[in-house]
C-alpha cells in the first residue's frame, strides 16, 4: 500500500462535461492516463463555517487565500468510529492551490473545529495550529454548515508518455451533486438536493503547471472551457436562495482588454463564446 499523501501544491482547473459526451471523453483520457488506484468512491463533505457564513463570503472576496476547512469521507456509508480526513485548502496569489490534511476519528475532529478541545489527538501539528488561527479569526463559533456529497471517478497519468515528461497529472470526474444545510452529518442518508443539472458531470484536471499538449487537445476536441466554479460557494448560494451559475475563465476576454488598453487600433470583433461545447446553452 503506498504511503499516504497529506499535502498537495497543484493547479487545479474545472470543466462541466454532459453526461453525453462522458464516455467518448473518458476513452480518449485513457489514452494517456490510467484508473487510479481506487477509481471509484462516494465522498461526502461537511464545510465548516460560522453561522452567517464568514469563511466562504470573504473567500469570494479573495481574503485569507480562499481558505476552506472541512471534514472528508470517501466510504460509501461511514460509520462514527471510521477514521476521516480533517482538509485546509488555500490558494495563493499565483493560483496555486495547498491542500494539507490528515487522518483522525469525525468527533476528534469535530471537537477541535467547533470547541478547540483534543488536538493532542490529531497527529498534524500544522493543521492542529491552523485550526487554531481560524477559530481565532471568527471568534471561536465555527460549525458544520453544509454537507456535500458526489461519486467521483478518477484517473492518473501514465508513467510513460512518448514525447512528454511525467507530470503527475490526475483527472477526476464527479457526478450526482447533493448537498444539504439541515441535518449536516456523515453519517446520516445521502438525501440531499441536487448541485448541478443532472446532465452535467464536473471533471476537473490536477496538475503541477501547465496542461501538456495532449490534454489541451482533448480539451478542444470536447469544446471545453476552464470554468470558475466551486461546490461550497455553489451550495453556499443555493442554501441562502441565491443565484450563483459556473463561470467561464475567458482568456479572449484578458487579451481584448490588453488590446484595448495598448492599441490604438480597433481591436478584432470576434465571437468567443461560439466554439464553446453547447453547455453553454444550458448554462446561461
Amino acid at each position: 500500500m503506498k504511503p499516504l499523501e497529506t499535502s498537495f501544491e497543484r493547479i487545479e482547473t474545472k470543466y462541466l462535461v454532459s453526461k453525453t459526451d462522458l464516455q467518448d471523453l473518458i476513452e480518449d483520457l485513457k489514452d494517456y492516463l490510467v484508473e487510479d488506484d481506487y477509481p471509484t468512491s462516494t465522498i461526502s463533505n461537511i464545510y465548516f463555517d460560522t453561522e452567517d457564513f464568514q469563511l466562504i463570503q470573504e473567500s469570494l472576496q479573495d481574503q485569507h487565500k480562499k481558505e476552506k476547512i472541512r471534514m472528508r469521507t470517501y466510504l460509501a456509508q461511514p460509520s462514527a468510529d471510521s477514521p476521516v480526513f480533517l482538509e485546509i485548502k488555500s490558494k495563493d496569489d499565483s493560483g496555486v492551490g495547498h491542500k494539507h490534511r490528515v487522518l483522525a476519528q469525525s468527533n476528534t475532529i469535530t471537537q477541535l473545529i467547533t470547541k478547540g478541545w483534543g488536538g493532542n489527538l490529531i497527529k498534524d501539528s500544522f493543521l492542529v495550529a491552523e485550526v487554531q488561527k481560524l477559530r481565532q479569526r471568527y471568534s471561536e463559533v465555527l460549525k458544520p454548515r453544509i454537507y456535500i456529497s458526489y461519486d467521483r471517478f478518477s484517473l492518473k497519468e501514465k508513467e510513460k508518455i512518448q514525447g512528454f515528461p511525467y507530470q503527475k497529472i490526475r483527472v477526476t470526474l464527479d457526478q450526482n451533486l447533493i448537498y444539504r444545510d439541515e441535518n449536516v452529518s456523515l453519517f446520516a442518508d445521502k438525501e440531499g438536493l441536487p448541485l448541478l443539472e443532472d446532465e452535467l458531470v464536473i471533471m476537473e484536471i490536477k496538475a503541477p503547471g501547465d496542461k501538456p499538449q495532449w490534454l489541451q487537445d482533448i480539451l478542444d476536441k470536447y469544446g471545453l472551457v476552464e470554468q470558475k466554479f466551486s461546490k461550497y460557494s455553489c451550495a453556499y448560494h443555493k442554501s441562502q436562495g441565491l443565484a450563483y451559475a459556473p463561470q467561464r475563465k475567458c482568456r479572449y476576454c484578458l487579451c481584448l482588454i490588453f488590446l484595448t488598453l495598448f492599441s490604438t487600433t480597433q481591436p478584432p470583433l470576434l465571437t468567443p463564446f461560439n466554439s464553446y461545447s453547447p453547455l453553454s446553452s444550458a448554462l446561461f
